[in-house]
């Protein structure tokens, strides 16, 4: 079936919508990984867009269940150039097309990918649809997302090691296995909780989640952050570590088209070691505003040289914009997971 991404500048690209749905409407985003479409599409983070792949040939290997960040796509439609009609995997379960079918996400194919990417690139991540009518007016969204990827109640992942107040900002779901694998006890809790919830259960460190859009509408977050400043240890990943500088008083901006990606390059600044990271994210921590004496940039992306990771002086504070457990990517820095521990302890 004919169908069109249609951006809300009215430009239109042509392709084949091959899915049951024939309708998606979000913002539209590209990812320039090889591979890791099974989690991409399962990545809370990707919450309310619409996922272009940069690699011309996506499906190759099917799904496989064990791979997805959560239980169910989070994308609002994928556009790919060629979908691989016959996938070959040994631990493949569904199709891609099967698996995209089963949760009612479109997909769209014969797009001229490359083309789609360079004018996101240029002119910025935009809304759009993915429609069979060309005419379509493209809508806007006031979706909460968080609300639509976070846990509703607190759960308990039991440990033997220090008790860590997860925010579940949408985390994914290799972020909690590395927590898992070293020890932690675990308290999940909903995005919205109040300081009173968390304090409930005497954690030894909080920990904001990645999660999707933007941070400054995350209000009950960063009141929760701000609460435990000079109090407990904290920490954050990707939209956390946004909604953790926020807390501290900087401020925030839209990139012009994010880092989505297994192959971004980051420089820690304390020891001049350079990372390959996986990243998630349409906002950053602006640098202007990052004028506290006490706070440092401990790691740069070398693309941009934007801020992916800081660090208190005098509070155990830290995070970092990137995915440390590399779900999907490379485990560079999964040394971060043990930093944890160090700052539970350093307090």
């Amino acid at each position: 079936m004919k169908g069109f991404i249609k951006l809300n500048d009215s430009t239109i690209f042509e392709g084949e919508i091959i899915s049951k749905k024939d309708f998606g409407q979000g913002e539209v985003v590209f990812n320039t990984s090889m591979t890791g479409y099974e989690e991409s599409i399962t990545d809370p983070s990707y919450a309310g867009e619409i996922l272009v792949m940069t690699y011309p040939l996506i499906g190759n290997y099917g799904v496989n269940l064990e791979n997805l960040q959560s239980k169910r796509p989070t994308i609002k439609g994928l556009i790919v150039k060629d979908y691989c009609q016959f996938p070959s995997h040994h631990t493949s379960q569904y199709s891609l097309l099967d698996y995209l079918n089963q949760h009612e996400v479109p997909i769209l194919s014969k797009v001229d990918t490359r083309a789609l990417t360079k004018k996101l690139r240029i002119e910025g991540s935009m809304n759009g649809v993915i429609t069979t009518e060309e005419d379509f007016e493209v809508p806007t969204s006031n979706e909460n997302l968080l609300d639509s990827v976070s846990t509703k109640e607190i759960y308990r992942i039991q440990g033997n090691g220090p008790k860590i107040a997860l925010i579940d900002l949408g985390v994914k779901k290799n972020i909690v296995n590395q927590l898992k694998s070293k020890g932690y006890d675990l308290y999940v809790f909903p995005y919205n909780s109040s300081k009173n919830d968390v304090d409930k259960v005497q954690p030894d460190l909080v920990l904001f989640s990645n999660g999707p859009g933007d941070p400054k509408k995350a209000k009950e977050a960063i009141l929760l952050a701000k609460g435990f400043i000079g109090e407990k240890p904290l920490f954050g990943i990707c939209l956390g570590h946004q909604i953790i500088s926020l807390a501290l008083g900087f401020n925030t901006v839209k990139m012009k088209f994010g880092h989505r990606g297994t192959n971004h390059p980051v420089k820690n600044l304390l020891n001049n070691k350079c990372y390959i990271t996986s990243q998630n994210h349409g906002y950053m921590v602006e640098k202007e505003s990052v004028k506290n004496k006490d706070v440092i940039i401990t790691f740069i992306n070398l693309n941009d040289h934007s801020i992916e990771g800081i660090m208190h002086k005098k509070y155990p504070i830290f995070t970092v914009q990137f995915h440390p457990e590399g779900g999907p990517g490379v485990h560079d820095t999964t040394f971060i997971f043990k930093k944890i521990k160090d700052s539970i302890y350093r307090n």
